[in-house]
């Protein structure tokens, strides 16, 4: 920083970076929230990215994003407005101004506002000129250029060296919050192994940004996050699709199952098969298979021999695979299926997130086909949600549906790592050999598990299959009753999850004026939009549904205690209409936003209050 530099500290603040498609922004964002992390800064973070490949330069809708709240406090959420924008072309600016907090600083590249881009952006003066920008602190920064200027000596081509352009941007950002650049360095390296002329011009051009910023004097005002108060542990940044990974391989751990993941790619949820594919050393078994269906069948086969099956998938594969999970239902088998939900329908938004896929994991199959159903509601919860999936489905065998969301798997947080043998037994109900009392569908008669047999053990082999089977003895019947007595069974062996699962928490009074509902990746945000109201006085609560199918038994006391419940869901109304079929007793208002982004914080304290 200057030395003239005023140094503000902050308790929290919300960066953004923004640009071309092309221009690295994504990777900006996670170094940027990496060295954050490293300090000891907590944070959240939200990548928004256009579905195509390669958008056409310069356009609004080819804009890449990357937003980061970083605090000395607990940080729920990426935050609303931003304290900073960092904005690499005019498309950017315009399709980002309104998320700047008036008297905001905005760092722009000001090379890239010639006459071509202005105009394919849409703007008919360049804004950094007309005084349109005057509510706020602007820096115009020759960041093109600086680029170009600092690797001159590597003998990289114009085009080449304006691949850095976004590390330039990143040291000014580093010096605007005396970050320590060093950190930076050390995450290039990692992240750039082996590729010494691209971990050099990038290291460089960091630097050139930095000194850039601190020997021109270019803020009057610099901040200082200081560290948060966490509990004594190891951190790490985590997204919420390599914590879901890492959650199946401390189930498959603790439960001393192989987990199998048959899988095929789809966006949001392609990282989850390739971090598992990291760890074939833990015992990890990954197959990308040729088609949704093929990925599900390989896992209900490996279930079949005893192994934690789990496929992954989005709303479009999830569709795919309702077929064979009717099957998993119907042998009674353990299968994890993660859905990493984004906006539909059919391709939808890909690369938007959605909370659009509840009633498909409730209820999209043919026939009486009940599953477990459980959402995360953070990137570090992922971890503990996809390990509760897992131990829920082996001890009660039967399906579990995992739900997160593209934000969610995209996203970040720290997450402290827990050691394994602190998580909750895993128990799989493993039928003995020879058991002279072993009947395939004899059950727990607490659980209504049935025992998992395994191929080759001896003196239990049984037929298993998409055929209705006969209580207790599992031969294929199409008696009526029989049909009947085992569809219920099916579905009270479902119900009965509920004595296992842990009770409904609520934030706030157990009553009052206003219970606010929500699910999935909407904590952070109504969370912290009830706690502000709460401060006020208001009588307003928060509960938070991570269990769905079923829901927790004290599900109807916490709704008959308030006078008004509002669902809040990012979707058209899905877990208010499952709310009203379960608990019929009660009025439901709704607040819904179907726009691909999450809520904010402003725009829920505005409709609490118009209720209250």
């Amino acid at each position: 920083m200057s030395k003239n530099s005023k140094v503000v500290e902050k308790e929290s603040a919300v960066i953004k970076f923004v640009g071309d498609s092309g221009d690295g922004m994504q990777l900006t964002g996670s170094l940027f929230s990496d060295t954050a992390a490293l300090f000891g800064n907590d944070l959240a973070t939200f990548p928004d990215y256009p579905a195509e490949i390669r958008a056409p330069h310069n356009t609004i809708f080819g804009v890449s994003g990357f937003q980061v709240q970083i605090g000395s406090i607990k940080i729920n959420s990426s935050g609303d407005f931003c304290d900073v924008l960092v904005a690499m072309n005019p498309a950017s600016l315009k399709a980002n101004l309104k998320w700047v907090k008036k008297n905001g600083i905005i760092i722009v590249d000001s090379d890239s506002f010639d006459k071509k881009a202005l105009a394919k952006s849409g703007y008919e003066e360049n804004p950094l000129e007309n005084g349109s920008l005057d509510d706020y602190k602007v820096v115009k920064a020759p960041v093109s250029t600086i680029a170009k200027e600092s690797l001159s000596g590597l003998s990289l081509s114009p085009k080449a060296a304006l691949r850095s352009k976004n590390m330039v941007a990143l040291g000014i950002t580093g010096c605007l919050f005396n970050q320590d650049i060093n950190s930076t360095y050390k995450f290039i390296e990692k992240k750039f192994k082996d590729k010494d002329t691209v971990i050099e011009s990038n290291k460089k051009a960091l630097a050139a940004g930095y000194d850039y910023a601190r020997k021109n004097e270019t803020f009057e005002t610099t901040f200082f996050v200081p560290k948060a108060d966490f509990p004594k542990g190891r951190y790490r940044n985590i997204t919420g699709n390599v914590a879901t990974a890492w959650g199946f391989l401390a189930a498959a751990e603790r439960s001393g199952r192989e987990l199998f993941l048959g899988s095929y790619p789809i966006t949001p949820a392609t990282e989850i098969l390739i971090e598992l594919a990291e760890h074939k050393s833990l015992g990890a078994k990954v197959f990308q298979a040729e088609d949704e269906i093929a990925g599900i069948c390989s896992a209900i086969g490996a279930s079949y021999t005893g192994a934690l099956g789990i496929t992954t998938t989005s709303g479009p594969g999830f569709s795919l695979k309702s077929e064979a999970i009717g099957l998993a239902v119907i042998t009674e088998l353990p299968l994890v299926i993660v859905n990493v939900q984004r906006a539909g329908p059919s391709t939808g938004m890909p690369t938007k997130s959605e909370q659009s896929d509840l009633m498909q994991a409730l209820y999209g199959r043919n026939g009486e086909c009940p599953v477990i159903v459980i959402s995360a509601s953070s990137p570090a919860n992922c971890f503990y949600y996809a390990y509760e999936a897992a131990k829920l489905s082996i001890e009660h065998m039967t399906p579990a549906v995992l739900l997160t969301e593209g934000s969610l798997g995209n996203g970040s947080e720290l997450f402290r790592i827990p050691s394994v043998e602190d998580l909750p037994e895993i128990t799989p109900p493993i039928a003995k050999p020879n058991d002279p009392e072993y009947k395939p569908y004899a059950r727990d008669p607490v659980t209504l598990a049935r025992k998992w047999a395994l191929p080759g053990t001896e003196g239990l082999r049984h037929r298993i299959g998409g055929l209705e089977k006969f209580n207790i003895e599992g031969n294929p019947t199409t008696d009526p009753l029989n049909h009947e007595l085992m569809t219920k069974l099916r579905e009270d062996k479902v119900k009965r999850v509920e004595n296992y699962i842990p009770e409904q928490p609520i934030v706030g009074e157990d009553s009052g004026d206003l219970l606010v509902i929500g699910w999935g990746s909407t904590f952070g945000p109504i969370n912290t939009a009830v706690k502000q109201l709460q401060s006020e006085g208001k009588k307003i609560s928060h509960t938070h549904f991570h269990y769905i199918k079923p829901f927790p038994k004290n599900t109807g006391e916490i709704l008959r205690n308030f006078k008004k419940i509002l669902v809040c869901e990012l979707n058209a109304g899905q877990l208010v209409k499952h709310l009203r079929i379960e608990h019929p007793e009660h009025q439901y208002l709704q607040y819904n936003k179907i726009q691909g982004l999450p809520f904010v914080v402003h725009e829920l304290k505005e409709k609490f209050n118009e209720i209250l």
